[in-house]
């Protein structure tokens, strides 16, 4: 795990920019101008939904095309930006793959270093401190606490994000989806599966595809 860290102008506290936007949407929902709860639904669908589309695809590519995972696995961040994904908190990156053996977790530990270009925006509690510090200490606990449960034959590896450095999980392919086309797997594989904190799995409505 790398503890290089040298995050320029990122840190846990918030920034002059993050401040001012805070202001002008307290400013804004005094004056009835926005919804709080609208702009919260908002911001939640670009953290899990439409946010991480790019990575998923991503996922789905590796999935199915042996080429393209070789390449990914040498060189993620040119392969990445094959598919068009590529810019700022994207400019370096690492794929880890899970495998029965291994399972890969993601995480920034002084501040919330996240692949922005594939993932989208960070979900509040990868930028929490517990999250932060717990995810390192007790890596088992806290995926238990998102649901997954690994064997104790299975190794953890936390992976600490930076500012030159950002990592996508690449998941382990769900059973029953060999003849799957990769538009298909591309919207089975969400959000959380890319950071480590969760599972791909086959939802019961597409379990006859």
């Amino acid at each position: 795990m790398s503890d290089d860290h040298h995050h320029n102008h990122e840190s846990s506290e918030l920034s002059e920019t993050e401040l001012r936007v805070r202001a002008l949407e307290s400013l804004l929902t005094e004056k009835g101008l926005i919804d709080p709860a609208a702009l919260d639904e908002i911001v939640e669908i670009y953290e899990s939904r439409i946010g991480p589309r790019n990575g998923s695809r991503v996922v789905a590519k590796a999935w199915i095309d042996p080429d393209y995972l070789n390449r990914l696995r040498h060189d993620a961040t040119a392969a990445i930006a094959e598919l068009g994904y590529s810019g700022r908190q994207g400019e370096h990156m690492i794929v880890v793959e899970n495998t029965p053996e291994v399972h890969n977790m993601i995480v920034c530990t002084l501040c919330s270093c996240y692949p922005i270009t594939v993932l989208g925006l960070p979900p509040v509690w990868y930028k929490s401190a517990p999250y932060r510090s717990r995810a390192v200490a007790e890596p088992r606990a806290v995926l238990a606490e998102f649901g997954v449960a690994l064997s104790d034959e299975t190794e953890v590896r936390v992976w600490d994000s930076t500012a030159e450095l950002r990592y996508l999980v690449l998941p382990m392919r769900p059973k029953g989806t060999e003849d799957w086309s990769e538009e298909q797997l591309s919207k089975i594989v969400e959000r959380d599966a890319m950071i480590g904190t969760g599972l791909v799995t086959v939802p019961d409505e597409s379990a006859g595809q």
